[in-house]
């Protein structure tokens, strides 16, 4: 389990499309309801290390069904002999507030929605850094997760099924590939004895980038600039 100290109020306004500092009556609302997230949700992870090779039909992860197809992936851990493979889920308490607060107050669901979307970030970090204090990882590369440039989004299957990830933390997945409970996310870090070049990152390998609303704004999802 995670335990989060607190969730970064100016990313959820970000996220909320607030430009500058959000005025006094939005700022409450961000108050009221990151002391909730906080209090509802229940951050956990689940990883496995894994030896990795390079083949024509993909990246294969040892005692994983599928290889990891694409040239951003095999681009992203290229140098690395071995991966870490993770999972981070607010679990399904998230889905739960969201809902609920959408049945009387549309203004409080989106915070909330915004909110446990930096706390799953957060989460992230949090994991990765508990990961990798147990991991001799000279070097790594950073997280690469389905859906980044042409790594496709129905690998998720096979990613949950390797770290059994419905067992251990009740992590799922649809039949159109969107994990279950919503503010999850999955993600890939290489792992080698020799310095990597860790690549492109952000709007450069997101399949998102030509649809983005921030970058509409001339922002994007990793910072504020």
């Amino acid at each position: 389990m995670i335990s989060l100290s607190s969730i970064s109020k100016d990313e959820a306004a970000r996220y909320m499309g607030i430009n500058g500092a959000p005025d006094g009556s939005i700022e409450a609302m961000l108050d009221r309801c990151e002391k909730l997230v906080r209090e509802t949700v229940r951050p956990n992870y689940v990883y496995r290390e894994a030896a990795i090779s390079f083949a024509e039909d993909g990246v294969h992860v040892e005692g994983m069904s599928s290889p990891l197809t694409g040239n951003s992936v095999r681009k992203h851990i290229e140098g690395c002999s071995k991966a870490v493979l993770m999972a981070v889920t607010l679990s399904a308490e998230a889905d739960k507030l969201i809902r609920r607060a959408a049945i009387s107050n549309m203004a409080e669901s989106l915070a909330i929605d915004c909110l446990c979307s930096a706390a799953v970030e957060q989460a992230c970090d949090i994991a990765e850094k508990e990961i990798f204090s147990e991991i001799d990882a000279p070097y790594r590369t950073w997280r690469f997760s389905p859906g980044y440039g042409d790594l496709p989004l129905d690998i998720q299957r096979d990613f949950l099924l390797f770290l059994n990830a419905q067992r251990r933390i009740g992590l799922t997945v649809t039949d159109n590939c969107l994990l279950i409970p919503s503010k999850s996310v999955t993600a890939i870090i290489g792992i080698s004895d020799k310095p990597v070049n860790k690549g492109a990152k952000g709007c450069a390998v997101c399949s998102m980038r030509e649809s983005c609303e921030f970058r509409r704004t001339g922002k994007n999802c990793r910072n504020k600039g």
